[in-house]
């Protein structure tokens, strides 16, 4: 195929045109679905690791609390020689520690999910393109003389051809 020798898009029809410029329309309205899914993910994602730490924190304060108490309670009362009730009491309080800690973790990645917006972002970007779209106008062009005849019997002398940019 020869390339064309007027400038880009004259040698074109209509129908071509409008082919073009609704695929192009087509490709970026899966280029914003993508972009959809993939802050989707990851926000998905954050919540999953979130909700895994709380799941990780209730599971060791329950299954942790006989063992690890029974043994830090008799490793206190080796060490310090206090009553027995005091040393099981400094072992729980080590115990919600820890799943104090655990589940501090997994509200920091819950809130940071909450942060992300995905949805939001997808949203007021699918509303920005709609809105360029909405203000493009074509760019007319000088009507080359041997079409201008042409024009003249279609759309009176002096007409312009919208042009475009691709």
């Amino acid at each position: 195929m020869s390339a064309p020798d007027g400038p880009v898009g004259a040698e074109r029809s209509l129908g071509e045109l409008v082919a073009a410029a609704t695929s192009e329309l087509s490709a970026l309205v899966h280029d914003e679905i993508a972009l959809v899914k993939a802050q989707l993910r990851q926000d998905v994602k954050r919540g999953t690791v979130g909700g895994g730490a709380f799941v990780a924190a209730l599971l060791v304060l329950i299954f942790s609390l006989p063992m690890l108490s029974f043994a830090l309670a008799y490793g206190i009362r080796a060490w310090s020689h206090w009553h027995l009730s005091v040393c099981f009491l400094l072992s729980f309080a080590a115990n919600v520690l820890l799943a104090l800690l655990l589940a501090l973790i997994g509200l920091y990645f819950v809130k940071k999910a909450k942060q992300g917006q995905g949805p939001q972002k997808a949203v007021a970007a699918a509303k920005e393109t709609a809105e360029v779209l909405g203000h493009a106008k074509p760019h007319p062009r000088p009507v080359p003389p041997a079409e201008d005849a042409a024009l003249e019997q279609i759309g009176g002398p002096g007409a312009t051809v919208a042009r475009s940019t691709s």
